[in-house]
Formats: C-alpha cells, sequence, structure tokens
C-alpha cells in the first residue's frame, strides 16, 4: 500500500506541477498559454504510464471514487488514495510558488456556476469513462494505448473548456490551482462537487452496461478469466 501511495503522489505532483509552471506567467494568447494543455496531457500521459501498474494511476480523487464504484479499488484504499493526490499537487503549487516566486498571478476569470458545474461535470465524466473502459476492462486488458487515451482526454478537455471552469476535472488539481492562485478559492466547491459527481456518474454508466464485461463471459472449464485491468 505504501508503494501506491507514493506513486499516487509523485504522478499527481507533476501533473500539477506542469499544470502551474505551464500556466503561471504565461500571457493571454501566447504560444506558451495555447500549447499548455498539450504540456499538461502529456505530463499526465507519461505518469500514468509510469505509475499505472504499481498503483493503476489514477492521480484524481474523481478516479479513485470511479474505480472504487467499479470494483478495482478497495474502499479501504480510497482515504489514502485521495490524501496522496490532494497532498501531491499542494506540494506541487509550493513548489511552483517558489520557482515562479515575484510572477504576479492573476485568478482565472471563470464562467458562471452553472457553466463551470457543466463543463466540469462533463469532461470528467469523459475522463473517468476513459479510464474505466481503457485501464479497467476486460476487453481492452493489456492494451498499451491506456495512459494516451487518459491523457489526450485532459488534453481535450483543456482545450475545450478550460476557458469556461479552469480545466480542472480534479480535486486535487483544482486545490493546488487555488494554492496558486489560478482560481478563487471560493470556487473550489464548483470544482469538487462537479468532479466528483462526475466520477460516480461515469462508474454508474460503466457498471449499468456492463463495459467491463464482468457477468457475460464464459469461459470453458479450468480456464482462468482474463485479467481484469490496471486500475
Amino acid at each position: 500500500m505504501f508503494a501506491k501511495l507514493i506513486v499516487e503522489f509523485i504522478g499527481t505532483f507533476f501533473l500539477v506541477f506542469t499544470i502551474g509552471q505551464t500556466v503561471v506567467g504565461a500571457e493571454a494568447g501566447s504560444a506558451a498559454a495555447a500549447l499548455a494543455p498539450l504540456a499538461i496531457g502529456s505530463a499526465l500521459m507519461v505518469m500514468v504510464y509510469a505509475g499505472g501498474h504499481v498503483s493503476g494511476g489514477h492521480y484524481n480523487p474523481a478516479v479513485t471514487l470511479g474505480v472504487m464504484l467499479r470494483g478495482k479499488c478497495a474502499p479501504a484504499e480510497v482515504p489514502g488514495y485521495m490524501a496522496a493526490q490532494v497532498l501531491g499537487g499542494a506540494a506541487a503549487a509550493l513548489a511552483v510558488s517558489f520557482l515562479k516566486a515575484g510572477v504576479v498571478v492573476e485568478p482565472a476569470t471563470l464562467a458562471s456556476a452553472p457553466a463551470v458545474l457543466l463543463a466540469e461535470f462533463l469532461f470528467t465524466f469523459a475522463l473517468v469513462y476513459v479510464v474505466l473502459n481503457s485501464a479497467t476492462a476486460k476487453g481492452t486488458a493489456g492494451n498499451s494505448f491506456y495512459g494516451l487515451a487518459i491523457g489526450f482526454t485532459v488534453m481535450t478537455g483543456a482545450f475545450a473548456v478550460g476557458g469556461v471552469s479552469g480545466g480542472a476535472f480534479n480535486p486535487a488539481v483544482a486545490i493546488g490551482i487555488a494554492i496558486m492562485g489560478l482560481v478563487e478559492p471560493s470556487s473550489l466547491w464548483m470544482h469538487l462537487s462537479a468532479d466528483l459527481a462526475a466520477g460516480a456518474a461515469a462508474a454508474a454508466v460503466f457498471r449499468a452496461l456492463n463495459m467491463g464485461g464482468d457477468a457475460i463471459e464464459v469461459k470453458p472449464a479450468g480456464v482462468k478469466p482474463a485479467s481484469a485491468g490496471r486500475a
């Protein structure tokens, strides 16, 4: 369990650290700002590949919630996972604040509360939906594309609705960017509630449609079932 928590801390740290280093101080409309989602998605992708075989590579409390409800993470592990993720995000925010000392940070102007809630819900749902289908389903067991799929989902969301909600799609990221001053702490309730609700919704859809294939696969006697995935 200790190794899993360290991996979750490291992965979340580098995700939030990349967000801060590419966003803090970047001028609106600049090439750096325009390409930030690509760097962020890539950071998540490589961290998923690096730690997926150890912890599942969640790096996101909403993903952990979804994986737990899907039945691939023990409920007893959830508090530790979420704590490691939040601590990793907070540590990354402090590291960015140190490296970017003296840079004036202006909180992003977010859209209306309903718009933020919808944007965060939709792309967090998409993220958890992709995680469950690419990393925990029998039909995709043993694939080599799961990290790319997960990272590109976050990249796509950041491009699509980053200007609406800040593009967190992750409670640990939301806390990290609030510490860095990229969003107002008063907006955290929108990110936390929408992201966790989306994780639960994605797991509910996954289970309702039996997308994992757990109950329908028939194996001849004496044949062990296929691996159910990494997460």
